[in-house]
């Protein structure tokens, strides 16, 4: 198969899809790897390093898209590259869909056969949203400590204070990959910090594991609401696979808050937990609501590319190998994980949440991949 990897083109974006070394295990594999000039640069690879493993470089993103079968990507596609995609061609990459219904019927309207990262189930377990959950969640810390200073909007609030000086109150929304990895953070630079979830076995396992300035809390509305009132950071770190995020701090929610208190919605991506929260970038980051900072960028590995490049490569690699060889319908048929994977098939939307969180019609990706030639 014929594996295309365009520069990606979402705002400070600086990922790339795949590694000289990623290349290197297509090619072996047997199959064609086309990269476009200069996609791995930010990410410390070279156009030398891929043609070294194998790989052809091209020109331009037109280039790529018209000579690959198949797309490999970080982002969701934006619409400048829709029309670059055709009925038949794989998209492999980050989708987010429901946050976002434009760009769902724009997909749905290539024809393409679209696979997203986030929600490839091995188990219980979405393997390729792991890694980039990883790196979210440190750098909601490590950008949410940036905010609280003063001249940056905050109030003016080290996280982990000095002797004699209060520590920061850290508050966050959900215990998973995100919300661990955050709290991690912030209990490491010495914050006082609680986690809210509502797995009772995943706040015992949490309790078990952080640190003692680290308290977990069963979260009700009304334990956001009376733990808001005193927080200095609020981490929104709550993940529905596939779905929308639910809303889990109100917009009358905000005016329990301290002024100049932050938010860092690291869901953002799939419409964030906190009503207020909007899509901002790396070059634009806060906008300010009721005298609250919010965060909420919606690719925040993307300002650690060398990190977060071959972290995500690492778990994608096996996933795109195998739906390389397999092609989309026995990807479907053959392997439940990618079958979990497939979100849009032929134009069809084939993934329960998407279809739920915009009120379409669903189809079972099975059905779809016999109807595939």
């Amino acid at each position: 198969m014929k594996i295309g990897v365009p520069t990606e083109i979402k705002p400070q974006e600086n990922r790339v899809a795949l590694t000289p070394a990623g290349a290197d295990r297509l090619v072996a594999a047997g199959h064609e790897v086309f990269v476009q000039a200069g996609a791995g640069v930010n990410s410390g690879f070279g156009d030398q390093d891929y043609i070294g493993a194998g790989a052809t470089v091209l020109a331009d993103a037109d280039a790529v898209f018209e000579t690959a079968d198949m797309i490999v990507k970080v982002k969701e596609p934006l619409a400048e590259e829709w029309p670059r995609m055709r009925p038949g061609q794989i998209m492999f990459t980050y989708l987010h869909l429901a946050a976002d219904k434009t760009l769902t019927e724009g997909l749905m309207a290539t024809g393409s056969h679209c696979f997203a990262y986030e929600t490839l189930e091995v188990g219980r377990t979405l393997p390729l949203l792991t890694p980039m959950s990883e790196v979210a969640g440190r750098m909601a810390i490590q950008a949410g400590a940036k905010v609280l200073e003063r001249h940056q909007g905050g109030l003016g609030i080290l996280l982990g204070g000095v002797p004699g000086v209060k520590r920061a109150k850290v508050l966050v929304l959900g215990g998973g990959v995100v919300g661990t990895q955050a709290a991690h953070m912030a209990c490491g630079l010495g914050a006082d910090v609680t986690i809210l979830d509502v797995n009772l076995d995943r706040l015992r396992y949490l309790d078990d594991v952080m640190p003692a300035n680290c308290r977990t809390v069963f979260s009700t509305p009304y334990s956001v609401r009376e733990h808001l009132i005193h927080a200095d950071l609020v981490v929104g770190a709550v993940l529905i696979p596939g779905g929308a995020a639910p809303k889990l701090v109100k917009r009358e929610d905000l005016k329990l808050m301290k002024k100049h208190s932050v938010i860092v919605d690291v869901a953002v991506d799939q419409g964030g937990c906190v009503e207020t929260c909007r899509p901002t970038t790396h070059a634009d980051p806060t906008f300010v609501v009721d005298d609250v900072l919010h965060y909420c960028v919606a690719n925040m590995p993307g300002a650690v590319p060398q990190t977060s490049t071959v972290a995500l490569t690492n778990a994608t690699l096996e996933w795109t190998l195998k739906l390389a060889k397999l092609g989309t319908s026995k990807a479907i048929t053959e392997s439940k994980p990618l079958a979990t994977a497939a979100n849009i098939i032929g134009g069809k939307l084939c993934y329960p949440a998407v279809a739920e969180a915009f009120d379409m019609e669903y189809t079972a990706p099975e059905a779809l991949a016999k109807t595939i030639e």
